[in-house]
């Protein structure tokens, strides 16, 4: 009798551990309409990734049940099997292969099968991305609820802002990071001495040549125009003073008009850097960008691991469960091999599509280079 207990009991633990291992799966997931939760108005490069994103998993994410775990259905199969099936026996000897095994199967059949949700785009302004953030962060962990931001939101907001509504690592959960945009480092051809240089050392060798004496301007104070430009300042040994604008179409307008020397500016720039208005000199991601090979990364032009992007990412609430949070970032990884979708996001930057551990590196790795670069610039906000 008592070996009889001590079985059944190993059995019951052996179960409710599986059951614990794809808690999403017992419901169905996805089982209704995903909404992806912008920060940033229609027609911003965050949301039109999102839009992107979220148009082609509405045709790839689908629900793949519990029951369906030993062979998830097609679709014409899956309408005549939507009785549950016996859980299988467990024996003690297998619980754990048996569990491993079930985890997987759900995380591969999940980006396999073909019948989608809606995906939503739920554009919630303001606070420079913290309202959507914070709205995100105080949802259920279900899947349901996904915040697409920026590198700003997650990596250099909370060095600035002492009271917001999330905490980066405590309230989320990344799940894919999706593309990630170089900035130009571009100046005005028709405004001397520095827009007569041709390369990025001879704009630096002119703000060596005299401290302060040249000016960039920024989408705003704290802004990773303006962080990047710091790390760069540090990184060459120069004192190039900081105009802070309110976003970087004003940041433009001013360096289009000569009230600063150069600016770190978005991939708008390209048309007026192609009509000879405005010259571009480097980017700043860790390789050339392909839409503009001849201009050489910062990194190369004799500054090696200088690299700042401004990327968009998935999150999700904490606590989400981690076959969710896997089904989410092997749909969106799968859309950059669809050709339509992967010409589409490469208009808005890299494609670099990264699963949630690299992710989270990244925001770490970043956040730790962006609290060094505002203690020494000295960089406050009011």
């Amino acid at each position: 009798m008592g070996m009889q207990r001590r079985s059944l009991a190993i059995v019951a633990a052996a179960l409710l551990a599986c059951a614990a291992a794809v808690p999403a799966m017992a419901q169905g997931y996805p089982s209704k309409p995903i909404r992806f939760v912008v920060g940033f108005s229609a027609g911003n490069s965050i949301d039109s990734v999102a839009r992107i994103i979220g148009q082609h998993l509405s045709t790839k994410l689908v629900s793949c049940h519990r029951s369906d775990v030993v062979g998830c259905a097609q679709p014409s199969e899956r309408s005549a099997r939507r009785s549950a099936q016996p859980i299988p026996s467990v024996l003690a000897s297998d619980a754990t292969p048996r569990c491993a095994s079930m985890a997987s199967a759900d995380r591969q059949m999940i980006g396999d099968a073909t019948l989608g949700q809606p995906v939503l785009v739920d554009n919630k302004t303001g606070a420079n991305g913290m309202l959507a953030a914070t709205e995100v962060a105080r949802s259920p962990p279900d899947g349901y609820t996904v915040l697409i931001s920026n590198s700003s939101t997650i990596t250099v907001n909370p060095l600035l802002y002492q009271k917001m509504g999330y905490e980066p690592k405590k309230d989320f959960v990344p799940v894919s990071l999706m593309v990630s945009v170089p900035f130009i480092l571009t100046v005005n051809p028709q405004k001397g001495p520095i827009g007569t240089v041709p390369t990025l050392q001879g704009m630096l060798d002119l703000a060596r040549a005299k401290p302060g004496a040249y000016s960039y301007g920024s989408a705003g104070r704290g802004n990773l125009t303006q962080l990047g430009f710091e790390l760069l300042n540090g990184m060459a040994g120069v004192n190039m003073t900081h105009v802070a604008y309110r976003g970087s179409a004003p940041a433009q307008v001013a360096l289009l008009g000569g009230e600063v020397d150069a600016a770190f500016d978005n991939p708008s720039a390209v048309p007026k850097i192609e009509a000879g208005q405005l010259r571009a000199l480097a980017v700043t991601s860790a390789q050339r960008w392909h839409e503009l090979l001849d201009v050489p990364a910062i990194a190369e032009a004799g500054y090696p691991g200088f690299d700042i992007s401004f990327w968009v990412g998935a999150l999700v609430p904490a606590q989400t469960p981690a076959p969710i949070v896997n089904a989410l970032s092997e749909a969106i990884a799968a859309v950059a091999h669809d050709p339509a979708a992967k010409a589409r996001l490469e208009q808005q930057g890299n494609i670099r599509m990264l699963g949630p551990k690299r992710f989270a590196e990244q925001i770490d790795e970043e956040t730790a280079k962006y609290a060094q670069v505002i203690r020494q610039a000295g960089i406050k906000l009011d």
